[in-house]
């Protein structure tokens, strides 16, 4: 990824990895049991959950579906 990112962007990074994790924590899965069930590697989960990456779209639907909710919650 780009280091030249507007700030804004790294912003909403940020927000999205923390409305994930809050939702994982909520629904009471570790990290490593989440990324194993959404098939994601925990590695990357990390790196989204920390805001240091975007999340492929299919991610994102992959995570939506096992937290029971939709991406627009995820990402609004």
């Amino acid at each position: 990824m780009p280091r030249d990112l507007p700030e804004w962007i790294t912003e909403r990074r940020r927000e999205l990895g923390d409305r994930i994790r809050e939702l994982r924590l909520h629904a009471n899965y570790t990290q490593e049991a989440f990324a194993e069930i959404t098939g994601i590697d925990r590695r990357t989960l990390q790196r989204i959950e920390a805001g240091e990456s975007d999340p492929r779209y299919g991610h994102l639907l992959r995570i939506a579906a096992v937290l029971d909710t939709r991406v627009s919650v995820l990402v609004d």
